[in-house]
């Protein structure tokens, strides 16, 4: 039998290729758990909008971004499943890599869905609850801050570990 080498020599980790993408794989596990509780949760506040008393209050453009909201809401969760379905198809045919690689990539995709679903909520409130330039400025003003905390600060946190 032949001995395994560590994945990543010098990482400060004694591990096979095997472990890390194991290691991998409950890390994009724990990540969906937390982005499938927020979808969840947007996408229940969503639904339960059409059944209250004042929907019928909201006019062509708030039905209309209610609509697209709950298109993405619903992509957004199948996007945030999808992993899963990957793992089970793909479970025990030797593909960890593989699907550790394509979850990567649509957890990626599930979060700018669930960026876009938070953005266009807080914006629809403030459209029905304030008025429309008001949820444009709440919608704009969540999107920059999503575009700082979830885009430039991780890509300043990249740049910064490649200086080091």
């Amino acid at each position: 039998m032949m001995a395994e080498v560590d994945a990543v020599p010098g990482d400060g980790r004694d591990e096979t290729e095997n472990e890390r993408l194991d290691r991998n794989w409950n890390e994009i596990l724990q990540e969906l758990r937390v982005i499938q509780t927020g979808t969840q949760i947007l996408t229940g506040f969503l639904l339960t909008l059409a059944f209250q008393q004042r929907f019928t209050d909201l006019d062509a453009y708030q039905v209309d971004t209610y609509l697209a909201l709950v298109i993405v809401a619903g992509l957004t969760t199948v996007l945030g499943l999808t992993p899963v379905s990957l793992h089970r198809a793909l479970f025990r045919k030797q593909a960890k890599s593989t699907i550790v690689k394509i979850a990567n990539r649509i957890l990626k995709i599930t979060l700018a869905f669930v960026g876009i679903t938070l953005v266009g909520t807080v914006m629809l409130i403030f459209d029905v609850v304030v008025s429309r330039f008001a949820g444009i400025t709440a919608g704009v003003v969540t999107l920059v801050i999503v575009a700082l905390v979830w885009l430039a600060l991780p890509y300043g946190a990249a740049r910064d570990l490649k200086r080091d």
